[in-house]
């Protein structure tokens, strides 16, 4: 079973989110069309479509970066304000993947209707309903493939998706036409769009487990279990969402249902994308009514008056400092001036043993006798004079 990190940010209860793909063509007609039409209808107060912005770290100047359309409307009943964003990324060969998160001004209540259905039209010919990282539809029955290790594959992607909620659901015996109905019908509006239902035939069972062994979940006979997604919530445990009888028969899954909704209650960790996404929808928002833009002027004033008043100090403290600065050189020098000249400095005294060697020199001098030569061509010393 894959770790949870108590440190990466949780969904914040104001929020939901959701992540997609569609796989037809003109998705951005559709997304206008939508807006215009329930705005014309007065579900949604206002939309935008922001300018188009090139693509982060595209190589080509001008390369075509994702779509954005903004959306706001208020719950009904509660009146409460929903900002919207949607996220369309550019068309690729698989289609063109869809992030949708929308912030309201209070708890997010799953009666609310999903915000989905306000980009996208709640139809099941509309092919906007692929989940962006298995493929499967969120509205329908995915049943899984025949192949062993696809089914391997499908299940481990499926069990490290931290966006949508993923259900796999066995089937004890082969269903009527009563239990081929999606079971995500019974879901309150705000989980429709968010689960992926996956069906096991009855001699799938030992493969299912066999591929959810990393995950820690096993699936009941006859039962269901909803996966715990990468990384797992702090809460998660595998027998609190596992339901050990699903009855298949057109009847509502009420424990089912009821696991699905206790998950989503979880502190579930906030995928990397989404901190981005959320950050985006809070800091970037541009679709404000007079009243918002009165009051981002009214702060941006006030921020401004703030860095000038922080300014005018670091001006006003630098001034009084420069000027002490000069008053104290001024003094320094003032002192300098006034102080009177030092004398020049004497010779040392001559040191006495000095003096007494010079006059050992002067005797020594005096004491030697000059010599004269003799009658036989030697030098003799002189004898030196008398008075008498």
């Amino acid at each position: 079973m894959p770790t949870s990190s108590t440190a990466r940010p949780t969904f914040p209860p104001t929020l939901w989110a959701a992540r997609g793909r569609h796989v037809g063509s003109a998705a951005e007609d559709t997304v206008r069309q939508t807006l215009q039409r329930l705005k014309d209808d007065h579900v949604v107060d206002d939309f935008l479509e922001p300018p188009d912005e090139p693509a982060a770290g595209s190589g080509a100047a001008g390369a075509p970066g994702p779509r954005i359309f903004e959306a706001r409307w208020k719950t009904p009943g509660a009146a409460v304000t929903v900002r919207a964003r949607l996220i369309l990324e550019p068309a690729s060969a698989g289609g063109q993947e869809w992030t949708l998160l929308a912030e309201a001004e209070a708890a997010w209540d799953l009666s609310w209707p999903s915000p989905a259905t306000v980009f996208w039209p709640d139809d099941p010919d509309v092919t906007w309903d692929r989940d962006a990282a298995t493929g499967l539809r969120l509205r329908g029955i995915n049943t899984l493939p025949d192949d062993d290790k696809a089914v391997r594959r499908l299940l481990k992607e499926a069990g490290r998706s931290p966006w949508n909620i993923h259900v796999v659901v066995h089937e004890a015996m082969t269903p009527d036409h009563r239990g081929r109905v999606p079971l995500v019908q019974w879901l309150p509006p705000g989980l429709r769009h968010r689960v992926v239902e996956h069906r096991a035939a009855p001699q799938q069972l030992r493969v299912v487990n066999w591929a959810l062994e990393d995950f820690g979940v096993q699936v009941p006979r006859g039962g269901a279990a909803v996966l715990p997604g990468t990384p797992a919530p702090a809460e998660y445990a595998a027998g609190d969402f596992s339901v050990r009888t699903v009855f298949l028969d057109g009847s509502e899954p009420t424990a089912l249902m009821a696991a699905v909704t206790s998950f989503d209650a979880l502190d579930r960790p906030l995928p990397d994308d989404a901190v981005a996404a959320l950050g985006s929808l809070r800091e970037d928002w541009r679709l404000l009514t007079l009243q918002e833009e009165l009051e981002r002027e009214r702060k941006l004033v006030a921020m401004y008056a703030e860095a000038l008043e922080a300014m005018t100090q670091s001006r006003d403290l630098y001034r009084e400092a420069a000027e002490r600065a000069a008053e104290a050189l001024a003094v320094y020098r003032e002192s300098a001036g006034a102080a009177p000249a030092r004398p020049a400095p004497a010779e040392p005294p001559a040191s006495p043993l000095r003096g007494l060697t010079r006059t050992l020199e002067r005797f020594r001098g005096a004491a030697r006798a000059p010599r004269t030569a003799g009658p036989d061509g030697r030098t003799e010393t002189e004898p030196p004079r008398t008075d008498d």
